[in-house]
Parts: structure tokens; sequence; C-alpha cells
């Protein structure tokens, strides 16, 4: 608790500031005066400094807030979070599958480096394009591949 004294003795904020207005009509506020300024009437702030606890103390306060729920926080039966938790790493085991494949079919179709050429490819940009984006394709799903293994990580 913060004592009288400790209010008392507390500086106050002194800092003039100055209302200017631009040319455009805009109100501009700063601390030293310009062209076209006037100086403001306003009241002092007092200002208390914060009582410093011991390092551990904060941490376990803050440790302690964060993991606080509130009383009218609803609560979920273990049995029916189980549930969950088995439903959503079926789904999360399925979709890395799914990505699997697809990545695996990418990298088929890829060839090391060297996919065949399609007969609407006699225009060897568009075989190029299609290079660039098979490799794309193949850097974006080995990212899926393994966002999806550390989401499955977390699954309890």
């Amino acid at each position: 608790m913060i004592g009288l004294g400790n209010v008392l003795a507390a500086p106050l904020a002194q800092a003039q500031i100055y209302r200017c207005e631009s040319p455009d009509g805009t109100p501009l506020f700063q601390n030293a005066p310009g062209k076209n300024c006037k100086a403001l009437d306003l009241p002092s702030l007092t200002t208390v400094p914060s009582v410093r606890l011991p390092a551990g103390a904060q941490r376990t306060a803050n440790a302690n807030a964060a993991n606080a729920a509130p009383s009218d926080f609803p609560r979920v039966e273990a049995a029916a979070q189980r549930s969950r938790d088995s439903d959503r790493r079926r789904i999360l085991e399925d979709e890395l599958g799914r990505e699997q494949a697809r990545l695996e079919d990418f990298r088929k179709e890829f060839n090391n480096g060297e996919p065949e050429r399609l007969g609407n490819e006699r225009n060897y940009q568009k075989y190029l394009d299609r290079v660039g984006r098979l490799k794309d394709d193949i850097t974006r799903s080995e990212s899926n591949v393994a966002a999806l293994r550390r989401e499955l990580e977390g699954v309890r």
C-alpha cells in the first residue's frame, strides 16, 4: 500500500504544451513554441512510482494470473475431452495421410527436376512455368506435412 508520504513526495510532471495550427488548418500539439502556436493551460500530472516485487514473486504472480480461469468459465468433462482429442487426432492423421500422398504425387510428376514434357508444352516457357509451379507445390506440401506433424505432437 502506498503511504501518504509517498504520494506527497511523488514528482509532478511538468511540461508546456503548445497548440499550433498548420497551414491547412489542422491542429498540431507540440512541446516547443512555433508559428501560429498558443500555450495550453493544462493541470499538472501526478506520477507515482510502482512498487517493485522480488523477481520470483513477480513470476509467480504472473503465472497464477495467467493460469487462473474465471469461476463461470465452462468446464468440459474428462471423458468428453478425451473423445474430442481422439477425434482431433484421427482427423489430423487423415489430413496428414492425404497430404503425404499429394506430396508423393508432386514428387513423382517432378521426376527429380526433369518432368516429362506434355503435348501442349511446345513452347519451352510453358514447360518451365509448370516446373516452377511443381517446385512451389512440393515446397508448400512439405510445409503442410511438417505443420500437421507438429499439430499431432500437441494432441494429448
